[in-house]
C-alpha cells in the first residue's frame, strides 16, 4: 500500500500559532498553562488552563462569519489555512471534489451555545441566534471548512472523546488509501475554557485542582499527579499520496504507515486496569505499519496524568515492547501546554512531526518524583537528542477508547 504524507501542518495553541514559535516553546519545556481569568471561574475545584493567545493575529475571518460560528470553528480555519499555505497548496487550481476533511473534537462549540442558551431563557426564543443551530455541534468545523474553501469530497467528523483527532487523521489516510480522495485536511479543535464545558470537565473527576501552581500542575507519570489541565486549540495537516506530493515537489515531513484501534469495554468512564487493549491497539498499528517493536524510536505519550491512566499506558507499553521498553523515549508534549482534549491527537502528531525533523524528543515537564511503577524513560524535564525514524502516537478517550497511529521519517 502507497505511503501517505504529510506535506503541511497548520496549528493554533497556547504555546504558539507560529509552528517556529510552538517547537522553541516546546523544546524548552515552557508552560503555557495559567489561572483562567476568562470568566469569573472561583468556584470551580479546577480552574487552570492552557489559552489561545493572538489568534486574531493570524486570522482572515471576517467580522460578519465571526459571529455566526463558535471559537473552535475559527481556531479550525486557522488551523487550516496554516496548513494549507504550509503545503504550498493553490486551493482554486485543485478539483474540490476530490479534497476531503476529517476532523475530530469532543465536546462541540459551547461558548456560542451556552450563551444563546442563556438568551432562551432571558428573552425567549426570539433573543435565539438563528446560528445557534449550525455553530456548536461538533461537525461545525468540518462543515464552515468545506464552505470556505468549497470542498466537495467525501469527509467525516469523529467525536471520540481524547482520541478523536487522532482517529480523525488515521481516517483521513485511509482514505486516501482507497483512493477516496486527492488530498485531504484532518486534525481536530476544541475550545473548552467556558463556564458550562469547564463545568463538564470538572465532573469527570480527571482534571487537576493544583490551581495554586498552574504550570506545575500537569504532571504525567509523577508520583503526585492529580489529572491534567485542560486547554483550547486546534491542529490540521495535509495529507496527500506519496506519488501526489513527489509529483508536485512539495515538502513531506513523515508518513502515516500504520493506525490500530481497541476499545475495552469495562466502563463507561474508565479504561481496563490492565493495559491488555491498548497493547493491542498498538501491535495492531505495528502489523499495519509492517514494522518490529524494536523499530519504534520514539512513543507519543497519551499522558492522561492519572493514576489509572499512567499506570495502564506505561503496561502496555511493558506488554509489547518487553526487554524494548525501558530503552525506548517515552513523552508527553502535553504537559507543556495542556491537554485538548478531542484536539490532542492532532497536537501530538504534529509535535511529533517537528521532533523528527528537528532530531529531538520533547520533554514530559513536571516529572519530579517518578511513580516507581511508572519506571520508563519519559523525558523528564529536558529533551533528548534522537534520530527519530519510526514513531509511535497513544491517545486515549473515556470508556476505555485507544488509538495508536505511526508515523515514518520522510
Amino acid at each position: 500500500m502507497e505511503k501517505i504524507a504529510i506535506t503541511g501542518i497548520g496549528l493554533v495553541s497556547p504555546s504558539g500559532i507560529d509552528k517556529r514559535q510552538f517547537w522553541a516553546n516546546i523544546k524548552a519545556g515552557r508552560s503555557a498553562v495559567e489561572e483562567i481569568t476568562r470568566f469569573d471561574s472561583s468556584k470551580y475545584e479546577s480552574r487552570i488552563a492552557g489559552h489561545v493567545h493572538e489568534l486574531d493575529a493570524y486570522s482572515n475571518i471576517s467580522s460578519r462569519l465571526l459571529k455566526k460560528i463558535d471559537l473552535f470553528s475559527h481556531m479550525a480555519l486557522v488551523a487550516s489555512e496554516l496548513a494549507i499555505q504550509d503545503a504550498q497548496i493553490i486551493m482554486k487550481e485543485e478539483n474540490l471534489h476530490r479534497c476531503g476533511i476529517f476532523m475530530g473534537n469532543a465536546i462541540g462549540g459551547w461558548l456560542y451555545a451556552e450563551t444563546e442558551l442563556r438568551d432562551l431563557y432571558v428573552e425567549g426564543r426570539d433573543g435565539v441566534s438563528p446560528f445557534m443551530a449550525s455553530a456548536w455541534f461538533p461537525a461545525a468545523p468540518q462543515g464552515q471548512i468545506s464552505i470556505h474553501y468549497g470542498i466537495k469530497g467525501y469527509s467525516k467528523t469523529v467525536v471520540s472523546d481524547r482520541a478523536s483527532s487522532l482517529m480523525a487523521i488515521a481516517y483521513g489516510a485511509k482514505n486516501l488509501e482507497r483512493n477516496n480522495n486527492d488530498f485531504v485536511l484532518a486534525g481536530g479543535m476544541e475550545a473548552p475554557v467556558t463556564p458550562y464545558a469547564l463545568l463538564c470537565c470538572n465532573t469527570s473527576g480527571m482534571l487537576s485542582k493544583n490551581n495554586d501552581n498552574p504550570t506545575k500542575a500537569y504532571k504525567p507519570f509523577d508520583k503526585s499527579r492529580d489529572g491534567y489541565a485542560i486547554a483550547e486549540g486546534a491542529g490540521v495537516v495535509i495529507m496527500e499520496p506519496r506519488h501526489r506530493a513527489v509529483k508536485r515537489q512539495a515538502h513531506v515531513y513523515a508518513h502515516v504507515i500504520g493506525y490500530g484501534t481497541t476499545t475495552d469495554g469495562v466502563d463507561r468512564i474508565q479504561p481496563a486496569d490492565d493495559g491488555v487493549q491498548l497493547a493491542r491497539a498498538i501491535r495492531l498499528a505495528l502489523d499495519d505499519a509492517k514494522l518490529e517493536s524494536k523499530e519504534i524510536d520514539y512513543i507519543c505519550a497519551d499522558g492522561a496524568g492519572t493514576v489509572i491512566g499512567d499506570l495502564t499506558e506505561t503496561e502496555a507499553i511493558k506488554i509489547v515492547f518487553n526487554s524494548h521498553a525501558k530503552s525506548i523515549p517515552v513523552s508527553a508534549p502535553k504537559s507543556i501546554f495542556g491537554n485538548m482534549l478531542g484536539a490532542s491527537g492532532a497536537l501530538d502528531v504534529i509535535t511529533t512531526v517537528l521532533a523528527m525533523e528537528h532530531n529531538l524528543i520533547p520533554p514530559t515537564i513536571n516529572l519530579e518524583t517518578p511513580d516507581p511503577k511508572c519506571d520508563l524513560n519519559y523525558c523528564a524535564n529536558k529533551p533528548q537528542e534522537k534520530d527519530i525514524k519510526n514513531a509511535l502516537i497513544i491517545n486515549r478517550g473515556r470508556g476505555g477508547i485507544n488509538a495508536a497511529l505511526i508515523l515514518q521519517k520522510a
